[in-house]
């Protein structure tokens, strides 16, 4: 099981609703299902987790950009956060972050 995405995911989702904050899994989008979103303040943090023996490197952080994860949260301060695993060493080996403005529409 360590060897899966799902796997790393289910862990940081136990410490964010440890905390008692809004959690969200596999939500979908209209471009695919990001891995977990985070709310809190205001604020939404996008996560998507990597596993290096199964894809490219540096390709957390670049898939919610490409896929556009983050339009669901339109109006809010947002977080992209990219965090790939290794399932050998069973430790993380990248963790990118970037923050987006809010986006507004005229509605």
């Amino acid at each position: 099981m360590a060897g899966y995405e799902g796997y790393y995911c289910s862990i940081v989702y136990c410490y964010f609703t440890a905390l008692g904050l809004d959690v969200r899994v596999e939500e979908t989008t209209t471009h695919g299902r990001l891995d977990m979103a985070v709310l809190f303040n205001e604020n939404a943090y996008i996560f998507e987790f990597k596993v290096n023996e199964l894809t490219k490197p540096a390709r957390a952080l670049d898939q919610i950009k490409e896929k556009k994860y983050h339009e669901k949260y339109t109006g809010k301060e947002i977080y992209l956060i990219g965090i790939e695993f290794s399932k050998k060493g069973r430790n993380i080996t990248r963790f990118e972050w970037e923050k987006r403005k809010p986006e507004f529409t005229n509605k």
